[in-house]
């Protein structure tokens, strides 16, 4: 009995080791410049910008493979902050991947509803909730406003509506223009 209990003890310790060791190995670490551009973007997931997601155009722009200016609803300062990141010039938002819109939420009119769940298929991070041929609804807090939904809708139930602007969604509206200091001249002082 005690020497069942002693082998399957020395056979944990080995094992434990041999793992131990292969995880230091073979280490995946993961891109910390993907992280850094993946941290910028959106995260709607809406494939816009030609790829399945935020990660994948990420990745992308890291290699050199993607253009900083793809991403309409990371908009004209989502541009900003990839350009000052990569030490890349500005560039317009790209007109072939859209416009940018304001920030919004799905809606379901949940009388028009009929159930078929396309919708639920169609959202890639799984803002609807609702079961076949039975009313849908939005979970608005996790609705990335992606738009994604609203194709495979057979009886257009499902609007966006944009977000009201709060503290922590309000933008200047207007061009920031820098302050130039004045130079004094000779003789006036």
């Amino acid at each position: 009995m005690l020497t069942a209990i002693l082998v399957m003890a020395l056979g944990a310790i080995v094992l434990g080791a041999a793992l131990g060791f292969a995880a230091v190995r073979f280490k995946v670490e993961g891109d910390p410049l993907v992280e850094k551009i993946d941290a910028i973007l959106p995260q709607t997931q809406c494939g816009q910008c030609g790829y399945p997601g935020c990660k994948p155009y990420a990745e992308a722009v890291a290699k050199g493979e993607a253009d900083i200016n793809c991403c309409p609803p990371g908009g004209e300062e989502g541009i900003r902050k990839l350009a000052d990141l990569l030490g890349r010039e500005f560039k317009e938002l790209s007109g072939e991947h859209g416009v940018e819109k304001p920030k919004s939420v799905a809606l379901i009119d949940e009388q028009t509803c009929i159930g078929c769940t396309l919708c639920i298929q169609a959202c890639p991070v799984d803002a609807i909730v609702g079961a076949a041929k039975q009313m849908h609804t939005i979970i608005a807090a996790q609705c990335t406003g992606c738009e994604l939904c609203l194709p495979p809708c057979p009886v257009n139930c499902i609007t966006m509506e944009p977000l009201p602007e709060t503290i922590d969604t309000w933008k200047w509206k207007y061009p920031v223009i820098g302050i130039q200091p004045v130079n004094k001249v000779a003789g006036h002082a």
